[in-house]
This record gives structure tokens, C-alpha cells and sequence, in this order.
């Protein structure tokens, strides 16, 4: 049953202020993430395998983390509590980036990030399903997408202006990360209200095991291993920018542009995949997907990357939120916060092969080698998608 009473159209408050605490969160995290492969090859002298290997263990630490945080949401009934705990632990990597002196420190401080990650994301995605139905799970996790991406519009706005008015400094910048993300883990403990399970649902809970979903689910997440090996860390997108030559201080500009249209789109996206079907909106992302990381692996001018960049932002609006609303439909009730830590245990597994074949494309073959590999996953995946049976739950 859904969370009362209802803030906005459609919309229960479980909804609003998870979308709330996404918007802090991710004003924090994108304060830092345009900045740190600079950061890392810059300033710290890592190569670009190395910044794929970074972000590839750091990124996969958190989707294997969430099967778990998920299984123990649903066994336990302590979705919130989880969900401050892993808010709380990403906030404290904050201070260990200010002062990373070397590209293991680095690794060390985004590891706490991405765990803290893992530990949340489940059970966050789980009490959002539990606050919709299938008649709005596209606008419900939308209406979440977009929050989410206005704090990553806030975010490179605010690193850009303090790198404006303070040299430069990036250390500063990631000092300055860590008051939003204590915002939004306050908005957690007052504002959040867990839909309390019965013992009934709680004993009902099975084992962790993939062979305890049905043929649909397990179908769903074999194309999503397809698409997210090839579906690797966006810092090639901004190691791209650069070698194409935006200018180092312009890079969270570019970065905040796609982040609008990103967050302009995903509200809209959500409403248009509840009238055509979440199932076709998942098909056309995977499509354009491919189509935008051929053209980056074509881009030769600045001028591209700043038509490419807010293309990037229609994708990303167009396909987050729906792939996680299609996972909604697919999976058992009772098993929601399970199923969304299969599905990101699933990309973590993927990505960081993916993240390590990026770099390893960049540094022999160059950029464009490695956005048209990303390119050919996306059409892969589009491809078996379209042939799936669909669930029982699903919307034409």
C-alpha cells in the first residue's frame, strides 16, 4: 500500500523527500566526480587505465554491495536505517579525497564512497517502489531521476564556482562535498517514513538466489550484463572533453549542461513511458545509447562535445529511471529491495571489466576505439531486449 499523504501529483512523500535526499547527495558527489579524473592525471599523474581501474572497482564495489543491502532490507524490515547508514558512510570519504596525495589514497577514499553506496541504494529504490503502483512506478522513479539530477546540475555549478573564486583549488572543492551530504542524511532521520513489514512478510523472505526470481526477471538482468559491460564509467566522457579541448575549468560547465537536460528529461520520460510502455522507453535507451557514444567516438572538435554532452543528458533521462521501473514490475513484491540489488550487483559485476577494457581501448587504440565498443554493447543489448517475452506484470 502506498505511503499517505501525497505531496505531489500522483506522488506519495516517501517519494518527495527520497528524491530530496538524492538531490543533496548528488550535489555532493558531483562536486567532486567531473573534478577527480583531472584530479587523478593532472594533479596526481595517474594514467588513463589507471583512472579505469579507479572508478571500475570503486563503481562495482557499490552495484555488488546493493544485492546484499537489499537482501538484508527485505529480511530485516530496516530499509531506513540502512539507507542513513549508507549516506553516512559515503559523506565521510569526503576529507580522505581533500587529502589524497597519491592515486591509491584516491581509491581508498572513493572505495568508503561507493560502499557507503551499495549500502543505500537498495533499500532506497525499494521504499520509492513501495510508495507507487504500476500505473505510476515510470513517474515515481522519473520524478526521483530528476531530483536526483538537479543536485547533479547544483553540483558542477557549485565546483565551478569555487574553483572561480578560489584558484583553482580543488581541494577546496572537495572539502566543501561533504555539507550537502550531511543535509541529505538529516532529511533521511526527519523526514522518511518506512512502511513497517509484518512478520508474516519478513518470514516470507527467501534465501539469496538469483533461481528464486522467474524467467522474466532473470531474462531482464542477462541484458542488462550485456549492456553495462559496455556501459562504462563516465570519466571517459570527461577525459574526452578534454582531449578535444575544453578547457580544464569549463569541464564541470559542460558537465552541468547535460546534467540539466538530464534532469528536465527524466520527469517527462517517466510520464511518456507509463502511456507507451516502460518496456519500449528501456528498448529506445539502449538505442540511443549507442547512437550518442558512436557520435562522442566521432567528435574532433570542442563544438561537438558541446552538442553531444546534452544528448548524453536525453539518454540518461530517457533510460535510468524507466530500466529501474521496468525492474518494478518484473519483481516479486516481497522480494522489491532483493531484486534492485540483484540488478545492481548485476552492472557492478560488469562494470568494472568494462571501465578496464575502456582504458585499455584509450590508452592502444584511442578514444574513439573505446566509445564505439561502448556503442556495439548498447546495440547488442537492444537487440536480445527486443526478442524477450515480457512478464506478467508489464505494460504494453
Amino acid at each position: 500500500m502506498a505511503d499517505r499523504p501525497r505531496l505531489i501529483s500522483g506522488l506519495g512523500r516517501n517519494v518527495f523527500f527520497a528524491g530530496l535526499v538524492s538531490l543533496f547527495m548528488d550535489i555532493s558527489s558531483e562536486m567532486i566526480y567531473p573534478l577527480l579524473p583531472l584530479f587523478l592525471t593532472g594533479v596526481l599523474g595517474a594514467s588513463k587505465t589507471t583512472v579505469g581501474i579507479i572508478e571500475g572497482i570503486a563503481e562495482a564495489t557499490a552495484l555488488i554491495l546493493k544485492v546484499f543491502s537489499g537482501w538484508i532490507s527485505d529480511r530485516f524490515g530496516k530499509k531506513k536505517l540502512l539507507m542513513s547508514i549508507g549516506y553516512g558512510i559515503s559523506v565521510v570519504s569526503r576529507p580522505v579525497i581533500a587529502n589524497a596525495s597519491t592515486w591509491f589514497e584516491v581509491l581508498t577514499a572513493r572505495f568508503i564512497d561507493r560502499f557507503g553506496k551499495g549500502v543505500r541504494t537498495a533499500p532506497r529504490d525499494a521504499i520509492i517502489a513501495d510508495s507507487a503502483n504500476s500505473s505510476n512506478m515510470g513517474l515515481a522513479f522519473g520524478f526521483h531521476r530528476s531530483m536526483d539530477t538537479i543536485g547533479a546540475v547544483l553540483g558542477p555549478a557549485a565546483a565551478f564556482a569555487l574553483l572561480y573564486f578560489f584558484h583553482d583549488d580543488l581541494r577546496l572543492v572537495f572539502y566543501a562535498s561533504a555539507i550537502p551530504g550531511l543535509i541529505a542524511v538529516a532529511v533521511i532521520i526527519f523526514f522518511i517514513k518506512e512502511k513497517k513489514m509484518t512478520k508474516e512478510e519478513i518470514a516470507g523472505v527467501p534465501r539469496l538466489s538469483i533461481s528464486s526470481f522467474d524467467g522474466p526477471f532473470r531474462h531482464y538482468m542477462l541484458v542488462v550484463a550485456i549492456f553495462s559491460l559496455g556501459n562504462f564509467a563516465d570519466a571517459f566522457l570527461v577525459l574526452q572533453a578534454k582531449n578535444l579541448g575544453v578547457r580544464e575549468h569549463l569541464i564541470p560547465v559542460v558537465y552541468l549542461l547535460s546534467n540539466i537536460v538530464y534532469a528536465a528529461a527524466s520527469t517527462p520520460m517517466g510520464m511518456l513511458a507509463d502511456r507507451i510502455g516502460i518496456r519500449r522507453m528501456v528498448l529506445y535507451g539502449f538505442i540511443s545509447y549507442a547512437a550518442v557514444y558512436f557520435l562522442v567516438g566521432m567528435a574532433s572538435t570542442t563544438a561537438h562535445i558541446w552538442i553531444l554532452f546534452p544528448l548524453y543528458g536525453v539518454y540518461k533521462g530517457m533510460s535510468e529511471g524507466t530500466q529501474k521501473a521496468y525492474l518494478a514490475l518484473v519483481a516479486p513484491t516481497e522480494r522489491k529491495a532483493t531484486a534492485f540489488g540483484v540488478y545492481h550487483t548485476v552492472n557492478g559485476l560488469m562494470l568494472l571489466p568494462a571501465s578496464i577494457i575502456a582504458g585499455f581501448l584509450w590508452d592502444k587504440f584511442g578514444a574513439s576505439m573505446t566509445f564505439f565498443y561502448g556503442a556495439v554493447m548498447g546495440l547488442l543489448a537492444a537487440f536480445i531486449f527486443s526478442f524477450l517475452r515480457k512478464g506478467k506484470e508489464e505494460r504494453v
